[in-house]
């Protein structure tokens, strides 16, 4: 792993030279702190298992529409989170949106990282402005809770089928 610096913006790449654009793909790697997702490496690791699984399907009905490969993180964010939390703990933090609601990313001990905040494209979030988020509140969204459950069945096929 390597950082590039282009104009001060770091870019992350892995050993195949892919580069990592999400925000906090530069922070402290973290480790999974339960067994059963002992096959994934790190949060860099966790964007490309996730890059394969995330669809229209997990994706928040009200953008599905705009949903596609090329912006796939589109609508992901509240669900990649808390999956994210349950395999390297930590928090899952908001920041409010204009629109209502907020957009969930991660803070396991040090390390700050946002898995989909490509979705954005260029608009510059402010990760100092933000909400811890409770599991309780989002999932009493029944789809939510269903989307999640989804992309969490995926990624165990994922491993069972790829890295056991």
């Amino acid at each position: 792993m390597k950082i590039i610096r282009d104009r001060d913006v770091p870019f992350i790449y892995n050993k195949d030279m892919k580069q990592y654009l999400f925000y906090g793909a530069d922070s402290p790697e973290v480790k999974p702190i339960d067994k059963e997702y002992q096959n994934i490496a790190n949060q860099r690791d966790m964007y490309d298992i996730l890059s394969l699984l995330w669809c229209a399907d997990t994706c928040a009905p009200r953008m599905r529409k705009d949903w596609s490969k090329d912006n796939m993180t589109l609508g992901q964010c509240s669900i990649t989170s808390f999956l994210i939390q349950d395999i390297f703990g930590g928090k899952v933090y908001g920041i409010p949106l204009p629109e209502g609601g907020y957009h969930c990313f991660n803070l396991v001990d040090d390390s700050l990282f946002d898995l989909t905040s490509e979705q954005f494209g260029n608009k510059k979030l402010i990760y100092t402005l933000n909400y811890e988020q409770s599991r309780e509140e989002h999932f009493k969204d029944i789809d939510k809770y269903n989307r999640y459950l989804l992309l969490k069945n995926k990624l165990l096929e994922y491993l069972k089928t790829n890295r056991s």
